[in-house]
């Protein structure tokens, strides 16, 4: 058996976060050990955008809750309105209720 990717690595933590709830770079990176490569996460999220991936992206945001992968969408409102599907409140491009809705993976794995 191979060993994963970290990209891999990251995908599989983000698909396990549940719709409705969002986490964050850090929490994801913490979870696979790797604590201070939060940029690195992001730079996994930028490429998880392809639909054959089935990676929700969207519900990964910075560490207060904001939204600052939108602009790797295919328009700026997207990330926003895919979080609002799920019934996620969204104001000034921050997830509201950013602490109820925390997903920690080091938590719930």
């Amino acid at each position: 058996m191979t060993k994963s990717t970290f990209y891999e690595q990251v995908y599989e933590i983000a698909r396990l976060i549940p719709k409705g709830r969002i986490t964050t770079y850090g929490a994801i990176a913490k979870a696979l050990g790797l604590a201070k490569s939060s940029r690195m996460v992001g730079t996994a999220m930028l490429h998880a955008h392809d639909p054959r991936l089935s990676v929700p992206a969207h519900r990964v945001v910075n560490r207060i809750g904001l939204l600052t992968g939108k602009h790797h969408y295919d328009t700026p409102t997207q990330m926003q309105e895919l979080l609002e599907a799920e019934g996620i409140a969204i104001k000034d491009h921050q997830v509201q209720n950013f602490k109820e809705l925390f997903w920690d993976p080091l938590i719930d794995l």
